[in-house]
C-alpha cells in the first residue's frame, strides 16, 4: 500500500463565535481518491481551504505535511506551486473569455512580456483532449454547459502540474450524464498517478470512485473507512455523519385523501410557454396539473424536461414567453402575471438556485426571512426590528438553523442552513401553495431529513405542495402523486401505490404522451 502523500495533524480553525475545526486529522495515501463526508457545516470545505491556502498559515493551528515536507501556505498560489489545486463548488471561470484564456489565466504562456497565443492554443487543445473535451480552445466559456465547464476547471488544474486535486461538490449542479463523465475522468486521473480529494454528499458517487472516506462531524474527525470493505455500507457512513442511525430516509407519511367535491388548491390548465430567446421553441407544451390541500405532488423529469420552466412561468411568469393557459386557486381563476400577484394569491416558489435567486447573501438571516412579508413586521411603513428579530429567532429554533445569531450573514452559512432560511422566508409569507424546486440539492442526508420533515409538516397543516426533484427516491419517499414530464410535455401521472423508479423513468424518457392503455401495459410489463 502506498504511503501518505498528505497529512493534516490537529487542525483547529476558529471564526468569530464559531469553532469550525477542532483537532481534525486527515491522512491521504499517494495515488488514491479520498472522499470527505459530513453534514453541512461539519467543516469539510473549511478544512480544504486551510489545505489550499485560502485560510493562510497563521490563521489556524496545527500542521500540514505534503510529500514529507511541512507546508506553511500564505495563499492559493503558494499551494499551487507545490502541486495542490482546489476546484470550488462555485466555478471560478470568466464567462466571456475563451477556454484557453481561462485555462491559463494567471499562468499565461508569455515571451518577453507578450502572450504566445499559438503556444497557448496548442497546449489548451492538448489539455481539453486530456479531459475528454473536443471544443475549440477559442470557444467562450458561456457558450458551453455547466458539465463541460467543470471539465475545463480540471483542465485548468492540470495546466498547473497538479499532484493533489481537491474537488468540492464537483457534481452538485450536474445531470447524471455529466456526473458520470466527471467521475470517469477522476478515475482516469488516478490511473495517471494524480491523487484526488473529493467532497460529496452523494454516497453512490463515493462508492464508485473513492478508495477511502473520512467522516467529519461538528468540526471533528470521526473515522476513516476503507470504501471497498464490506462493512463500509451507506448506512455506516450516514451513521457516522449524523451521529445516529437513520432507520428511515423519509418521515412516515400517510397518503393524502382529498375531500370529496373540494376544488384543487392549485390547478394549471393548458399551460404553454416559449423559450425566452428561441421564441419558436416550446419549453412547456399544454401542461395541466393540479394539487389539493394537504397533498404533496411530485414533478419528475430529466434535464431539459421543462419542470423548472413550468414552475417559474407560473410564478409571476418569471421565465419565457407566455402563450396560453390558466391558473386556478380553489376553483377560481387568478392572475399571476407578476411575482407580486402570485405571492398575493398565496403562492410561494423556492428556487433551485438559492444563491442567485433565493437569498441576499450579504444580508443577515433575519432580513432574509422577513423579506417576503415585511408588512407583518412593520408599523406605519417602518420595520419593527425587535419584532423582526423575534420572528427570525423563532424560525432559527423551529428550523434548526445552525448559526450563532440571526444577525449572521446568510453567505457564511452552509448550504443546508441556507436552504432552511429560504424555506423560512416563504413559510413566513403564509402561503397556501408551495412550489419547491430541488429543495434538497447540494445538502447532506441529515439536513435533507430535517427539510423533508418540514415539508411533511406543512402538508399536514393543509398546505398544497408541488415537489420538483431530480432524485427519484426522494419523490417516491415524499409524494402522494407524481407527474412525469419530457420535452416540455406531460407524459404521465402516477399514484404513490403504483410508483417505482422503473415506471417513472420509462415515462420520463417519452417524447409525447401515450394513451393510458399503453402506459398501463408498460407498467404491468415492468412489474413482471
Amino acid at each position: 500500500m502506498a504511503g501518505p502523500v498528505l497529512e493534516m495533524r490537529s487542525i483547529v480553525k476558529t471564526f468569530p463565535g464559531v469553532k469550525a475545526l477542532s483537532d481534525v486529522t486527515l491522512t491521504v495515501r499517494r495515488g488514491e481518491v479520498h472522499a470527505i463526508c459530513g453534514e453541512n457545516g461539519a467543516g469539510k470545505s473549511t478544512l480544504m481551504k486551510v489545505l489550499s491556502g485560502v485560510h493562510p498559515h497563521g490563521s489556524y493551528e496545527g500542521e500540514i505535511l505534503f510529500e514529507g515536507g511541512t507546508c506553511r501556505f500564505r495563499d492559493i498560489r503558494a499551494s499551487e506551486q507545490r502541486g495542490i489545486v482546489i476546484i470550488h463548488q462555485e466555478l471560478a471561470l470568466v464567462p466571456y473569455l475563451s477556454l484557453a484564456e481561462n485555462i491559463f489565466l494567471g499562468n499565461e504562456h508569455a515571451r518577453r512580456g507578450f502572450i504566445d497565443w499559438n503556444d497557448t492554443l496548442r497546449h489548451a487543445a492538448e489539455l481539453l483532449r486530456r479531459v475528454g473535451l473536443d471544443d475549440h480552445p477559442e470557444t467562450r466559456v458561456c457558450d458551453i454547459g455547466v458539465g463541460r465547464q467543470q471539465l475545463v476547471e480540471i483542465a485548468k488544474a492540470l495546466s498547473k502540474s497538479v499532484k493533489l486535486l481537491i474537488l468540492d461538490e464537483p457534481t452538485a449542479a450536474l445531470n447524471d450524464e455529466d456526473s458520470g463523465k466527471l467521475l470517469d475522468l477522476i478515475l482516469e486521473l488516478k490511473n495517471q498517478g494524480i491523487t484526488s480529494i473529493i467532497i460529496s454528499h452523494k454516497l453512490n458517487e463515493i462508492r464508485k470512485v473513492a478508495d477511502s472516506v473520512t467522516i467529519l462531524r461538528d468540526g471533528r474527525t470521526i473515522e476513516t473507512l476503507d470504501v471497498r470493505a464490506a462493512a463500509t455500507t451507506e448506512e455506516r457512513i450516514i451513521s457516522g455523519m449524523v451521529g445516529r442511525d437513520l432507520d428511515h430516509r423519509f418521515p412516515e407519511r400517510t397518503p393524502h385523501r382529498p375531500e370529496e367535491g373540494a376544488a384543487p388548491a392549485l390547478e394549471i390548465r393548458g399551460w404553454t410557454v416559449f423559450h425566452p430567446i428561441d421564441q419558436q421553441r416550446k419549453v412547456v407544451d399544454d401542461v395541466s396539473v393540479q394539487v389539493r390541500r394537504g397533498e404533496i405532488v411530485g414533478i419528475a423529469g430529466l434535464m431539459g424536461a421543462g419542470r423548472t420552466e413550468l414552475a417559474m412561468s407560473v410564478f409571476g411568469r418569471s421565465y419565457g414567453r407566455y402563450a396560453s393557459g390558466t391558473v386556478l386557486k380553489d376553483g377560481t381563476e387568478i392572475r399571476t402575471k407578476t411575482v407580486a400577484e402570485a405571492v398575493g394569491h398565496g403562492i410561494a416558489y423556492v428556487t433551485e438556485d438559492r444563491k442567485h435567486y433565493g437569498l441576499n447573501l450579504i444580508d443577515t438571516i433575519n432580513r432574509n426571512i422577513s423579506l417576503t412579508a415585511l408588512r407583518k413586521v412593520a408599523r406605519r411603513g417602518v420595520v419593527d426590528e425587535h419584532q423582526e428579530r423575534q420572528v427570525a429567532e423563532g424560525f432559527r429554533t423551529s428550523m434548526n438553523i445552525k448559526a450563532p445569531t440571526v444577525f449572521e450573514p446568510v453567505g457564511k452559512l452552509s448550504g443546508g442552513n441556507q436552504q432552511k432560511v429560504v424555506l423560512s422566508k416563504w413559510i413566513f409569507s403564509g402561503p397556501d401553495v408551495l412550489i419547491l424546486d430541488e429543495p434538497t440539492r447540494g445538502i447532506d442526508v441529515g439536513a435533507k431529513y430535517e427539510i423533508y420533515t418540514v415539508i411533511d409538516r406543512l402538508a399536514a397543516q393543509g398546505k398544497a405542495v408541488v415537489f420538483i426533484s431530480s432524485e427519484l427516491p426522494e419523490l417516491l419517499g415524499m409524494c402522494d402523486r407524481i407527474y412525469t414530464m419530457a420535452a416540455g410535455r406531460l407524459t404521465g401521472e402516477v399514484p404513490r401505490a403504483e410508483a417505482t423508479q422503473e415506471v417513472l423513468m420509462r415515462r420520463m424518457t417519452k417524447d409525447t404522451q401515450d394513451s393510458q392503455d399503453t402506459q398501463d401495459s408498460q407498467d404491468e410489463e415492468v412489474s413482471r
